[in-house]
């Protein structure tokens, strides 16, 4: 990419995220209540206890609203809330000190940092995809996440910010990574009924050399949205770095048409510890384009995912929302929430 291209695209940037903090800034957020640790839960002082459950989302200006509602319902549903870590992921080119100020005057006693992300060293990896959304630098920042958090964390839940918890995230922290000697790195629910190939371009399938990548395996779809991931063996097994070679591959020759997946998905695709669907009601915002209504998929919910363009608030706030969006509103903290007030 030319330089004076990516210098356009980093103040387009730039501009964008500074209004979208502005507009942050105009937010009002309730203060929560504060959730205490059940008598059975063991004592987790600081980050690097073992006892701590830790939880990894990315924090931007625009979804702070989903962001704060997931919070809201980790910390609601947990046996032992006092023992979770939140490891926050902002941008460096972002002016992040309103979004900081939202949670800790919303959440006084959450037990929580925020990592900056340095923007300009991905930029220049991002392929443009189906969803001007999806092509965001802070979309990418899960790939890094061994790197920003400190050693001492071994484990993470990673979670998307259009998410609600109806359940203790202990469960799904608690999720096996297989038998020692064929021990996985990431934990997700897979979804083996998605047309796996569409994720891919004829390109890349026409290409021995390429498509080989998925023969020994059993690949199938899982969202990145909702991960348990194994730092240790990550940073043993230098994933970070595996991740980027194929983003490298796609500036070069473009092999898939979405945005931070697909990579994941050459990388640990049929290679993950299973998870229960229950853990990934994914979907209900709809597809990419249109955003259109959704059902939950069959079975029971521990973990409802707004994933798609159609995001509960936006819905909500147009009179449009969806059946489903009214189970994501009593999370909602927004001071002029009509529905929270109700």
């Amino acid at each position: 990419m030319p330089s004076s291209t990516l210098s356009l695209i980093l103040t387009l940037l730039l501009i964008t995220t500074a209004a979208a903090a502005a507009d942050a800034a105009a937010l009002s957020f309730k203060e929560a209540p504060k959730y205490y640790n059940s008598p059975t839960c063991p004592p987790a002082h600081d980050t690097c206890s073992g006892n701590a459950i830790h939880v990894a989302m990315t924090l931007d200006a625009a979804y702070l609203r989903g962001s704060m509602a997931a919070i809201l319902s980790v910390l609601q549903h947990a046996t032992c809330p006092e023992n979770i870590r939140f490891h926050f992921v902002a941008s460096a080119s972002a002016h992040t000190d309103n979004i900081q100020l939202s949670i800790s005057t919303s959440f006084p006693y959450l037990r929580f940092t925020v990592y900056r992300f340095d923007d300009s060293g991905v930029m220049g990896l991002i392929s443009t995809s189906i969803r001007s959304a999806l092509d965001c630098p802070l979309n990418y920042a899960r790939n890094y996440l061994s790197d920003l958090l400190p050693a001492c964390v071994k484990k993470v839940v990673y979670l998307d910010s259009d998410i609600i918890l109806v359940d203790d995230i202990a469960k799904l922290a608690a999720t096996p990574f297989g038998e020692e000697n064929d021990r996985k790195v990431l934990a997700a629910p897979e979804y083996c009924n998605a047309n796996f190939t569409s994720y891919f371009t004829p390109t890349f399938w026409s290409n021995p050399s390429l498509s080989v990548t998925f023969s020994d395996r059993n690949a199938c779809y899982f969202n990145t949205g909702v991960m348990v991931i194994d730092l240790t063996r990550w940073r043993e097994g230098e994933y970070t770095t595996k991740i980027v070679e194929w983003m490298e591959l796609q500036k070069r020759m473009r092999i898939y048409e979405l945005g931070s997946l697909p990579p994941f998905l050459l990388v640990f695709a049929g290679k993950i510890a299973p998870v229960d669907h229950r853990w990934n009601q994914h979907g209900l915002g709809g597809d990419n384009f249109e955003g259109l209504c959704r059902d939950l998929h069959p079975g029971p919910v521990s973990l409802l995912h707004w994933s798609g363009k159609g995001k509960p608030w936006v819905r909500l706030d147009a009179n449009r929302g969806c059946p489903l969006d009214a189970l994501w509103a009593p999370y909602d903290l927004l001071q002029t929430s009509n529905v929270l007030e109700s």
